[in-house]
């Protein structure tokens, strides 16, 4: 799809009103999880008279090691740029000092795993209480803010929930890039078009899991049908105390987190 330089002015501008009217819908997009008692609100279940998938997506923050494989398949299955700042999925590192700072990074997004606490510098005179991953991708929400800000509708929901980005249609204009509120999404420097995680689509699709399930070790993803009650995700969901990143702000994530604490964002 081509748009000229006129006709992309004309659209910005009109869509300039939409966008601030979403970012007036979410006044929180800046603010992080509130309390402990937020980040265990979840969206609710869909009715057994509903049909079709209810897919989920399940990171159990307890069994992460930091290993990186997940990154690694990511960028080979979906052709991610090799560079760290190009990513669908990411690992966070979170370090809890005994005065409660809370300490985050990524090195190389997680691809090649992490220097143990002790052995790197930054944290080596502190006194930690606790260190754990928490692994990052888009959320695929129920409301999500990228949507409704693309002026030329690259960005949408399939019919099972699944945000995707049209590539033919998108014009890199980068509005959804902006509205995310997880950091989602990046330029594809080589197309000049937005990507983000998609959970595989061309994989779940066929009955298989997204690469970065497949390829974890310990089993800290895990991707499923809601609506199947003996999915893998629904017994966790039924089992486990989960929540979701940022859950004041409304977007109804479709990433869930088990062991999440207050102050991951």
């Amino acid at each position: 799809m081509k748009v000229s330089r006129r006709q992309f002015i004309k659209i910005g501008g009109k869509n300039l009103l939409g966008a601030i009217i979403i970012w007036s819908a979410f006044p929180s997009l800046l603010q992080g999880v509130s309390s402990p008692e937020a980040v265990r609100k979840v969206s609710p279940a869909p009715t057994p008279t509903q049909r079709g998938h209810y897919w989920r997506f399940i990171v159990d923050i307890r069994k992460c090691i930091g290993c990186g494989k997940c990154v690694k398949a990511c960028k080979l299955e979906n052709d991610v740029p090799l560079e760290p700042e190009y990513n669908r999925t990411w690992v966070e590192r979170y370090v809890i000092t005994e005065n409660e700072e809370i300490l985050v990074d990524s090195p190389n997004a997680g691809i090649d795993g992490f220097t143990a606490d002790y052995m790197n510098i930054k944290y080596r005179n502190l006194d930690i209480r606790k260190s754990f991953f928490v692994p990052k991708l888009c959320n695929h929400c129920d409301k999500p803010p990228c949507v409704p800000v693309c002026p030329v509708g690259a960005t949408y929901a399939t019919k099972e929930g699944v945000i995707l980005v049209d590539r033919k249609g998108c014009i890199g204009c980068r509005y959804c890039v902006q509205a995310c509120p997880y950091g989602a999404r990046f330029l594809d420097p080589r197309l000049k078009v937005v990507d983000k995680c998609t959970w595989c689509y061309h994989r779940i699709t066929k009955g298989l899991p997204p690469a970065c399930v497949e390829v974890c070790p310990v089993g800290a993803r895990v991707f499923g049908d809601l609506r199947d009650p003996e999915s893998a995700v629904s017994k966790i969901i039924r089992e486990e105390t989960v929540g979701i990143l940022k859950p004041e702000i409304g977007c109804e994530n479709k990433v869930y987190y088990v062991g999440l604490e207050e102050g991951v964002r």
